[in-house]
């Protein structure tokens, strides 16, 4: 505010910046698919017992 604006990020930190930011985006649609599928496998194991 009173100093202005920060330096741009380097290089080498918005490339850790983008692998951090694309492994939890892995990360998020992994857990959607097991929740969106856990419902199911709960019903199937129900059925086997």
């Amino acid at each position: 505010m009173f100093g202005g604006p920060p330096p741009p990020p380097s290089k080498v930190e918005l490339e850790a910046q983008e692998a951090y930011a694309a492994l939890n985006v892995r990360w998020a649609a992994a857990t959607c698919l097991v929740l969106y599928f856990s419902p199911f496998v709960i019903d199937y194991a129900r059925k086997l017992v």
